[in-house]
């Protein structure tokens, strides 16, 4: 299978509100950096799997939501811990519209997969992956 990352980065305050967290549970700050890969069975008529450009500006548009921000702040993620895991789900879902609506380009038709990844630090990180 074929595949095509593209990297950003966000940096995000949010608080947790389970006592699971701990200290966590008061504002915090983290500096996630986002890996979103794309995957095809085969090439497209360009022998691409995606447009970087375009993919890469799409990943740009989808994170300037949240970059610089107090997730607590935002509405449409109101009642959920944004926790790392959460917001690499948050970030496929909207990265999956973006596609749906055509902003990678034709050529997308062909992605079966993607994974979001967000790594919080060298040692630690998490995402999502699922079909398209």
């Amino acid at each position: 299978m074929y595949h095509l990352t593209v990297r950003d980065h966000i940096m995000i305050a949010h608080s947790f509100t389970s006592p699971t967290f701990g200290p966590a549970q008061a504002l915090h700050g983290a500096t996630y950096v986002v890996d979103v890969t794309l995957h095809r069975e085969t090439l497209d008529d360009d022998d691409l799997v995606v447009d970087i450009g375009a993919a890469s500006a799409t990943l740009s548009a989808v994170l300037a939501e949240f970059n610089l921000s107090n997730l607590d702040d935002n509405p449409t993620l109101a009642g959920h811990n944004t926790t790392t895991e959460f917001m690499a789900g948050e970030i496929f879902r909207r990265m999956k519209q973006a596609i749906a609506a055509g902003r990678l380009g034709a050529g997308a038709a062909g992605l079966c997969r993607m994974r979001v990844q967000l790594s919080e630090s060298h040692i630690a990180w998490a995402g999502y992956e699922a079909a398209l």
